[in-house]
């Protein structure tokens, strides 16, 4: 979407995460302030509108790819993608999702009391996410990396102290099932992220921070589940 000066603050706002945060870096709010336009909003900041659209040009020129093949690429460059790809996104989104939500409580709670179960919902796959992310940073990644290293340098691998790379893949599988199960648990008590007729722009771009939050644990569970860990296996099968 091309943003014009006369194109209302709301409207930028929730084309986006990217977006909400060139208006939040500007000192732009997007909420109460949502129905002015771009150059009647920047009239309170020390930021000229132009400023802005040339912001909002360059995330959309520099926003990523469809997603490369990793089919054939080197493990250690997928086990990379994914710590600074999803990983990183998950650590950045989780408090930025979470004081929404607070915020979004705060004011809507007495109509929409299902925001609580959300609230909820979204701390447990929190919780549940870090821990994991943890665990895969710090066990499964880089016995992956040697994996690969391995077969570059033509030299086996130490047996692990968890014995084989299946064991700890299957947990993390057994946790990517527990999340999707939270999430779309989160999808169903917001009606498929469907704002009321009342929210403010706050809270639709917080339903709309929940389905990328969603979406991106898809492809980043998609990558381990149907690429890195199969591909692992097969390795550790030449390296041990």
């Amino acid at each position: 979407m091309d943003f014009t000066e006369e194109t209302r603050v709301s409207q930028i706002a929730l084309s986006d995460p990217a977006a909400r945060q060139v208006l939040e870096d500007a000192g732009i709010d997007y909420c109460c302030g949502g129905a002015k336009s771009l150059g009647e909003a920047c009239l309170q900041t020390h930021v000229r509108p132009e400023e802005i659209l040339e912001r909002l040009r360059q995330n959309r020129e520099s926003a990523l790819p469809t997603e490369a093949q990793w089919t054939e690429a080197d493990l250690s460059e997928l086990t990379k993608h994914i710590r600074e790809r999803h990983h990183n996104y998950v650590r950045n989104a989780i408090p930025r999702v979470r004081a929404l939500l607070v915020k979004v409580r705060a004011k809507h709670f007495e109509k929409h009391p299902e925001l609580e179960e959300v609230i909820w919902l979204f701390e447990e796959v929190a919780r549940e996410m870090l821990m994991h992310m943890q665990k895969e940073e710090q066990i499964l990644f880089p016995y992956i990396d040697n994996l690969a290293l391995a077969i570059m340098v033509k030299t086996r691998v130490e047996t692990p102290f968890f014995q084989t790379v299946t064991n700890p893949i299957y947990m993390m599988m057994r946790e990517h099932d527990s999340a999707g199960e939270l999430l779309r648990k989160i999808r169903h008590a917001t009606a498929d992220y469907s704002a009321p007729p009342d929210a403010c722009t706050t809270f639709r771009a917080t339903y709309q921070e929940l389905r990328q939050f969603e979406e991106d644990l898809h492809l980043h569970v998609h990558l381990e589940n149907n690429i890195l860990f199969p591909r692992a296996v097969e390795l550790e099968a030449l390296t041990v």
